[in-house]
C-alpha cells in the first residue's frame, strides 16, 4: 500500500468573500486559508499532496510556490467537487492506498483529526471513511444517517431533509478518506443528474454502498472544524477561534 496521498479542493472564486481573489488566498491571521490546510496535512504524515486548482489558478501556484514538491491539478470549468476530484485522474490511476480529499477553505482543520481517519483507515481498509462532527447547531449541514445497528447509510442535505432528520446533531464536513481504486472506479459512475447540473464528491459514498462496500463515518472532527469560511463574517469568526486558540497555547 502506497503512502497517503490527500487532495485539496481550491478551485473556486468565493464570490461572497467581496475579493478578486481565489477563496484559498484570502487570508486569516496574515496567511492564506489553504496554508493551513496543507500544514494540517503535513502534519499528519501526508507528503503527497495535490492541490486542485482553476479560478487563477496561476495565482494559487505561485503563493504556493515555497512548498516542496506540492502537485496540481486544473478544473477548467467549476462543475462541482466531484469534478474536481475527476481531474486528478493521472495521480490516482497509479495510487494503491488512502486519499484524503479536504477542502481548502478549512483553515481550522485539526492534524489529529487526519491522523484519526489514516489509523482506522490502516486497520480495516475500508472503501470509505467519512469524517464527521457532533454539531449542536447542524443548521444547513448535511446530516449523516444510520441504520437501527448504527452503520452508515447516506447523507441527506438539509433541503432534502425531514423534520425528524434535522434533528440529527451528526453531520458531513467534506473530509474524507477512501481506498484509491474503488474511488476511481466510483468517479466513473457519478453523473450530474441534479438541479446544478454538477458532480458532487457526497455522492461517492452512496455509490461506493450501493456496490456492497465498507462505508464507515467516524465523528472524529473538533467543534472547531465545523467553521469553514464563506463569508467575511465567517472570515472573522475563523480569526478570533486563531487568535483565542494562539494564546491559550502561548498561555
Amino acid at each position: 500500500m502506497n503512502p497517503p496521498l490527500a487532495i485539496v479542493l481550491a478551485a473556486g472564486k468565493g464570490t461572497r468573500m467581496k475579493s478578486d481573489l481565489p477563496k484559498v488566498l484570502c487570508q486569516a491571521c496574515d496567511r492564506p486559508l489553504v496554508e493551513y490546510v496543507i500544514d494540517a496535512l503535513r502534519g499528519a504524515g501526508v507528503e503527497r499532496i495535490v492541490v486542485v486548482v482553476g479560478y487563477q489558478a496561476e495565482k494559487v501556484q505561485q503563493a504556493l510556490a515555497h512548498y516542496d514538491q506540492l502537485e496540481f491539478a486544473t478544473q477548467s470549468e467549476q462543475l462541482g467537487t466531484g469534478h474536481a476530484v475527476m481531474m486528478c485522474r493521472e495521480q490516482l490511476v497509479s495510487h494503491d492506498g488512502p486519499v484524503v480529499v479536504v477542502a481548502g477553505d478549512s483553515p481550522l482543520m485539526q492534524t489529529r483529526s487526519i491522523e484519526r481517519l489514516l489509523t482506522d483507515f490502516k486497520s480495516d481498509r475500508p472503501a470509505c471513511i467519512l469524517g464527521t462532527l457532533i454539531h449542536d447547531d447542524p443548521t444547513g449541514l448535511g446530516r449523516i444517517l444510520r441504520d437501527e445497528t448504527g452503520d452508515f447509510v447516506g447523507i441527506v442535505e438539509e433541503k432534502d431533509a425531514t423534520p425528524q432528520q434535522k434533528s440529527i446533531e451528526e453531520v458531513n464536513m467534506s473530509t474524507y478518506v477512501f481506498d484509491c481504486q474503488p474511488l476511481v472506479s466510483a468517479l466513473g459512475k457519478l453523473t450530474d443528474d441534479n438541479q446544478q447540473r454538477e458532480y458532487y464528491i457526497t455522492d461517492v459514498p452512496k455509490l461506493m454502498l450501493a456496490d456492497g462496500l465498507d462505508i464507515r463515518a467516524l465523528p472524529v472532527l473538533q467543534p472547531i472544524e465545523a467553521l469553514s469560511v464563506n463569508t467575511l463574517d465567517q472570515l472573522a469568526e475563523v480569526e478570533s477561534v486563531m487568535t483565542r486558540k494562539s494564546d491559550s497555547d502561548a498561555s
